[in-house]
Parts: C-alpha cells; structure tokens; sequence
C-alpha cells in the first residue's frame, strides 16, 4: 500500500533526482562533475556515519551487489550518453526500469494487483512516449539505444536489490549511507582511469556545486529506499522516475530547452500512472 504522505515524499525525491541532473546536464563537463556528486556525496555519508547504527547482517550481501551494480550504473551511463542525447537516453533508461521492476517483482515476493500493473504501465509509457516519438522522426538511430536499454536492466536491477537489502537492513539511513560512502570510490577509479590527474583538479575546482548536488543525490535515493519499506517495490520505483517529467520542466525553465506536445502528453500520462497508483492502494 502507497499512502498519500508516502507518495508525496516519494515525488518530491524525484524532483530532487531531476534537479541534480539538471545541474550535471548544465556541467562544461559531465563526467567529472558526476564524479564531484559521488564523492561530495561519499564525504556526507562519512560525517553521518556515526550516527546510525550498521546495517543487520541479513542485508550485507545485497548491499555489496548493489555497490557493484551501481557502479556499472554509472559506467553504462556514460557509454549511453557518448551514443545517444540526454533527451532521449534518459527517459529510456528511466522509463524502462520501473516496467522491468513490476515484471520481476513476484521474484521478491510481492503481488501485483490490477491497479499497479496500470500505474507503472502508464508512467512508463509516458517517460519513453517523447523518446519513441524522436525516434519515429529519425532523430536518433535505433542503434544508438543500446546502452541506454542496457542500462534500463541495471537500474531495474539495482532498484529490486536495494529493494530487498534496505528491508533486511533494519535502518534505511544506514543501508543509504554505507552504499554512497563506498561506491563513489569505484565510480572515482573509473574517472581516473578515464581522465587521470583532472579528476583531482576539477574536485579542487568545482567542489561546492559537488558539494550541493551530492545532497540532492543522496537525499534523493534515500527517500526512496525508505520508501521501499513502507510501499510496494513497484509503486515505488514507477513514481520515482517521473522525475523525467520534472527534467523536462527543468529542462524549459532552467536550461531554455523545449517543452513540444509530446512531452506534454508524456506528463500527462505519467499523472495518471500516479493517480492509479494511488487508486491501487
């Protein structure tokens, strides 16, 4: 059951997870201001360490999967938008994943009702609706999609193991704080291997944006994964990737990007997934 507090703080993390990429998207260098996320985030997470007790044993081997799925996350990511744009590779990976995640639900053990299976069906189809239709005009070739769908399976895929480890956890915070202490150093030694010494002067340079978007990030993805122990896995994962339909709002406002009639039917799909969503429970 998704109550209407819990899908309202689930919203506002989406909104969170569109702004920090809209800062990224905005960067003169996406790699490495995405690496300045995930260490400023890893330097938070260490000062707040200690305040939260460590994770149940139970939730240890989904945690340490998790950092390694992350870190492919980010890696497929990168490969995704060296061959397709932002616009069309992102909500193809985050319109994808919450589908794959109802599909592969009953594997932990939860039920899917009628109203669910709709809510998710419909905001997926309106995150990827802009995409497809970019694809009917020629705008992108089919071939360049492969990372992007790929990287839907890795999202999916972390989005059900972090599902199951944060239940098992017994602290959300802890579960989220451990996971972005550690895995931020496997995305820096994939930079550095990248860029080499850059990585360190761009840190050095820039590290107050680092600073602000690590928050957004790590308060974004621990909302959900406490949501998770309070809502269907499913329901969860489906209302956090509207945060498609804020970038695009970000994207007009913000970086003066176009807001076309597909995109505006895209949000109104994806507002009626969350209200069946909301019926379902």
């Amino acid at each position: 059951m998704i109550t209407t507090p819990v899908a309202l703080i689930v919203l506002f993390s989406a909104l969170m997870h569109a702004s920090w990429n809209c800062l990224v998207k905005a960067s003169p260098d996406a790699l490495l201001d995405t690496v300045g996320l995930a260490v400023g985030a890893s330097v938070l997470a260490l000062c707040l360490l200690p305040l939260v007790p460590l994770p149940a044993p139970a939730s240890l081997p989904w945690l340490g999967a998790t950092i390694f799925i992350h870190i492919a996350y980010f890696v497929v990511l990168v490969e995704a938008y060296r061959h397709a744009d932002l616009s069309i590779a992102y909500p193809i990976m985050r319109g994808a994943a919450p589908v794959l995640v109802a599909l592969a639900t009953p594997m932990a053990g939860e039920a899917l009702s009628p109203g669910l299976v709709a809510g998710v069906s419909l905001i997926g189809l309106g995150i990827m609706l802009p995409a497809w239709l970019g694809l009917r005009r020629g705008a992108v070739a089919c071939g360049s999609l492969w990372f992007a769908c790929a990287n839907a399976f890795v999202i999916a895929g972390y989005t059900l193991v972090d599902g199951v480890g944060v239940r098992l956890s017994g602290s959300a915070a802890s579960y989220t704080l451990w996971l972005f202490f550690v895995d931020a150093w496997g995305i820096f030694a994939f930079a550095w291997w990248q860029r080499g010494n850059s990585v360190l002067a761009h840190l050095r340079r820039r590290w107050a944006p680092a600073l602000a978007g690590s928050a957004l990030t790590l308060g974004s993805y621990g909302i959900v994964l406490w949501a998770m122990t309070v809502a269907p896995i499913p329901a969860v994962a489906a209302l956090r990737e509207t945060s498609v339909v804020f970038a695009a709002v970000l994207g007009a406002l913000v970086l003066k990007e176009q807001m076309g009639r597909s995109r505006i039917a895209g949000a109104l799909l994806v507002g009626l997934g969350a209200a069946a969503l909301r019926w379902a429970s």
